[in-house]
């Protein structure tokens, strides 16, 4: 006989459900890799229906913990994350993923001109009426996995320059290696959920969590080059910064 596995009773029946199986994926009691039970041996673990079950289940996947295959059955993600340094020194992308054994790359979604949003304008300190710069969409993946996506505008002259390059390549090193050096990027780190079009780049559920990187990147002279933001993935990439003490010691003659 089946003994029956007690959940939070404080939360709703596929919420304590997701939350008793997340903790036991945490854990290891399920690897990363291993199928879970069935949902027929769910509802007799939990003593639940199986619309029960499968909310749980989905629950997990918009968390990235789980991916189901159709036919097999539901499974473990591998949770291994990648890292991107927000400290400085600047680090740029690849050589961050380096860093941690891992490969950057890049595949162009769509490299057009745009008329500038009066924000955009600003953030690349453009002229208001400012007729067309460049728009980049592409997807960022670390060891050929989609990991984010990422929108980027850049004044006109400097996108026409670099039109091909940009379109094979990350665009900070593109730009520092021909003498276009990022000196300081200010960043703001939000979140927010995956749209239907995002969600199908990253191979994500809809409405998954993301991380959202809004920047803006300036060369010599403080002048800004890009602007944009990154959309990534929470379950696979995740953001570090090192803060230190400034030393306000008075000295003495």
């Amino acid at each position: 006989m089946t003994s029956i596995v007690a959940v939070n009773s404080n939360l709703p029946l596929h919420l304590a459900i997701s939350e008793k199986l997340r903790d036991q994926i945490l854990s290891d009691e399920y690897a990363p890799g291993e199928q879970l039970p069935s949902e027929h041996q769910l509802m007799l673990q939990f003593n639940v229906s199986r619309i029960t079950v499968r909310r749980a289940i989905a629950n997990l996947a918009n968390q990235g913990l789980v991916i189901s295959h159709r036919g097999k059955g539901v499974f473990v993600k591998d949770r291994k994350k990648v890292t991107r340094s927000l400290s400085n020194p600047l680090i740029f992308f690849d050589e961050d993923m380096a860093r941690q054994g891992s490969t950057a790359s890049i595949h162009s979604l769509s490299f057009d001109t745009v008329v500038p949003s009066p924000k955009v304008c600003k953030q690349l300190q453009l002229e208001e009426g400012t007729p067309q710069v460049y728009c980049q969409k592409k997807v960022i993946l670390t060891d050929q996995n989609p990991v984010a996506v990422d929108i980027t505008y850049i004044p006109f002259e400097l996108g026409k320059t670099f039109a091909t390059e940009l379109q094979s390549s990350l665009i900070y090193p593109t730009l520092d290696s021909n003498g276009v050096a990022i000196e300081r990027v200010a960043t703001i780190i939000e979140c927010t959920h995956a749209t239907h079009e995002v969600s199908e780049y990253l191979d994500i559920p809809l409405g998954a969590p993301l991380l959202v990187n809004r920047y803006v990147a300036y060369t010599t002279g403080d002048k800004p080059v890009i602007c944009g933001e990154t959309l990534s993935r929470a379950d696979t990439l995740c953001y570090s910064v090192t803060l230190t003490k400034q030393d306000t010691t008075v000295q003495r003659a």
